[in-house]
């Protein structure tokens, strides 16, 4: 289990909970590499090192989580370990249950979504609808996604377009690199005319491989992040 260190976090914490110790230090390793301002508490594994989950593991990752007055959001990675973390939270304070969200949601897609979304200080309720969304981009779209928009104008600021080569789409972890990278230039970026900035709105567009994004960026680093995002883009985040 991770500790907290001398760093404020974000006001809203994440909770993996998992069968292995080392797919839940695993999950919060990789989220945490996208969100270094928010605790991610790993409570995985039996307390003898076996496979399962257990209930004195949890209740003190709740306890770590919620701790300075944070709120929580807790993943699980199967149904057993839900009922571990339900049978924690109807014996715990009232105090930290009232702050605590247990996500239905895929345990890294849904980790590595919120915490993106809680590393840019997120309340708990928003938090936890980016880990469910996550669920919902494993199937495709019930309707096309609507096509990019044509070429323009756009009055103080630019334009480029660039083409998703991911095989899964614009899903939880491409987003989130996404959300990321923008974050770190002084500039309002859009893509298909979804906030490049949030995980959430960037995974409801819902496109697939092959389809053309159309990136608009304005303020002083708006080229800078124009070429950023679409050098992201056609290098398929790393992942092709």
């Amino acid at each position: 289990m991770t500790s907290p260190d001398a760093r404020r976090f974000a006001p809203v914490a994440l909770v993996l909970v998992s069968h292995s110790r080392a797919l839940a230090q695993g999950a919060a390793e990789l989220a945490g590499q996208m969100a270094p301002d928010v605790l991610l508490v790993s409570a995985g594994g039996t307390d003898d090192g076996g496979l399962g989950t257990s209930y004195e593991t949890i209740e003190s990752a709740l306890v770590e989580a919620t701790r300075d007055g944070r709120s929580a959001v807790v993943l699980t990675d199967l149904g057993s370990a839900v009922l571990t973390t339900e049978s924690v939270l109807e014996l715990a304070d009232d105090d930290v249950t009232s702050r605590v969200r247990l996500a239905d949601a895929p345990f890294v897609e849904g980790a590595v979504a919120a915490a993106v979304t809680a590393n840019g200080g997120a309340d708990v309720a928003t938090v936890l609808a980016s880990a469910q969304h996550a669920g919902t981009t494993f199937a495709p779209p019930a309707e096309e996604p609507a096509p990019a928009p044509a070429p323009g104008p756009v009055e103080a600021g630019v334009r480029g377009t660039a083409v998703l080569r991911n095989p899964l789409g614009l899903h939880a972890r491409p987003a989130a690199v996404l959300a990321r990278m923008v974050a770190g230039y002084d500039a309002r970026v859009t893509v298909n005319g979804a906030n490049a900035a949030s995980v959430l709105e960037l995974m409801k567009l819902g496109v697939t491989q092959g389809a053309e994004l159309a990136i608009e960026a304005d303020g002083p680093e708006a080229l800078e992040a124009l070429a950023a995002v679409v050098a992201a883009v056609e290098g398929g985040f790393g992942e092709v």
